[in-house]
């Protein structure tokens, strides 16, 4: 599975992982708003054998799998502390 990974320019460790088959568009336009202008990171194919750093890969898959993005908070945020 390939994705593109973006940080946000206004929450320091705060990335989004994005299906390549996903624009950044059909996004949530309270995600957007509140992520800021999306800064290209890499591009990653993803597996089940494959090792992230600070996220479960499995988890990042089926987030991407099921709505085409997996939002990356820094440890111990929560989703209503970036939106």
């Amino acid at each position: 599975m390939n994705c593109s990974v973006f940080r946000s320019p206004r929450k320091d460790y705060t990335y989004l992982y994005l299906a390549d088959d996903c624009r950044l568009e059909d996004l949530p336009g309270t995600l957007l708003d509140a992520f800021g202008t999306p800064e290209f990171v890499i591009g990653l194919e993803l597996s089940p054998e494959r090792q992230l750093a600070s996220e479960d890969v499995g988890e990042v898959m089926a987030n991407l799998r099921e709505q085409g993005y997996h939002l990356q908070l820094p440890p111990g945020d929560q989703v209503g502390d970036l939106i």
